[in-house]
C-alpha cells in the first residue's frame, strides 16, 4: 500500500469545520487560543482540543508565554498535500492531452472548424 500518512493526518484534521475556521483565522497571522475561541460557538476547552489536533497533524505550532498560548500556522504545513495534488494534476493533464491527440486524429476536420 502507498504511504500517505503525512497527508492522512492533515486531511483528518481539516475534516472538522471548526479546525478549518481556526486555520483560516491563523492564515491572517498568529493568534492566542482565546482569540481563536472568541468567534466559535464552543468552549475554550474545546478550542484547545482542536488546536492540539491541528498541532499533532503538523498544521499549527504553539508557544506558551506566561498564561497565553499563541498559535501560528506551521511553515510548510501543506507542502505534502500540495506535492500530492500537483503530481495527480499533472497525470490528469497528460491524460487529457493524449485524449486531445486521439480526438484530433479521429476528427481532423473538426479542429479546423473551431479555428475559423
Amino acid at each position: 500500500m502507498l504511504e500517505y500518512q503525512p497527508i492522512d493526518g492533515l486531511f483528518r484534521a481539516l475534516a472538522e469545520p471548526a479546525r478549518r475556521a481556526i486555520v483560516e483565522r491563523l492564515s491572517a497571522g498568529p493568534a492566542s487560543v482565546s482569540d481563536l475561541a472568541a468567534p466559535l460557538p464552543m468552549s475554550l476547552a474545546a478550542v484547545v482540543q482542536h488546536v492540539q489536533a491541528l498541532e499533532e497533524a503538523g498544521v499549527v505550532t504553539t508557544q506558551k508565554v506566561g498564561r497565553v498560548r499563541t498559535c501560528s500556522l506551521a511553515p510548510n504545513a501543506f507542502d505534502a498535500v500540495f506535492d500530492w495534488l500537483t503530481k495527480h494534476r499533472l497525470r490528469i493533464e497528460q491524460r487529457f492531452d493524449r485524449l486531445g491527440d486521439v480526438l484530433d486524429e479521429l476528427y481532423p476536420d473538426d479542429s479546423k472548424d473551431e479555428d475559423q
